[in-house]
């Protein structure tokens, strides 16, 4: 695992996969981002039942991979707190075939908007803007698989990556619950 928490698509993927564990990693930080952009109290250590139930059919994930999922959970609470925007999505590098991206991209907003809904699922009451990311991203979610090879494509692809990423940080914005230092005692810098 990063000793510096700065994951990569494919170091997280690689720790997963030989787990037998049913997870894409960017569907896995997909449910944790869209978890925290909802609400869930980084005080809390809920959601690591919620992706036993989720993907492992409520048995105990491996330890590496609950090792795994707690550093995520941590490094997404980071970066979304971070002042200068380092929160990125959890995706497959550039090197990886338009096709991959694409389908990795879909697969993390599916999973943003059950985490989403899984932590919101009981406050219908959010602004205009939010119910417009969710609707978009629903749409997102949809995305085909066919995509070709060209420059056209890979500039909308840039383009909704990065609408999705401003658009988790618009709904942490709104709905997120920072985590109160003097409550617990620690931060997580």
């Amino acid at each position: 695992m990063p000793e510096n928490n700065d994951f990569d698509f494919a170091s997280v993927q690689a720790i997963i996969t030989p787990e037998d564990v049913k997870i894409h990693a960017a569907e896995l930080h997909g449910v944790l981002s869209g978890l925290i952009c909802a609400g869930f109290p980084f005080e809390s250590n809920d959601y690591l039942s919620m992706i036993n139930d989720l993907f492992n059919n409520g048995e105990g994930l491996p330890a590496t991979v609950k090792s795994l999922v707690k550093s995520l959970f941590s490094d997404v609470w980071t970066k979304l707190l971070d002042e200068s925007y380092s929160f990125q999505l959890l995706l497959p590098d550039d090197d990886d075939s338009i096709v991959e991206r694409g389908h990795a991209l879909s697969v993390w907003v599916q999973g943003f908007n059950l985490g989403y809904g899984l932590q919101q699922k009981d406050n219908a009451v959010v602004s205009d803007d939010v119910k417009e990311v969710l609707a978009d991203f629903a749409e997102i979610a949809n995305l085909s698989d066919e995509m070709e090879e060209d420059e056209d494509t890979e500039q909308a692809y840039f383009e909704i990556a990065e609408y999705v990423r401003i658009s988790a940080l618009l709904c942490f914005t709104e709905l997120g619950v920072p985590p109160n230092e003097t409550s617990t005692g620690k931060t997580i810098h």
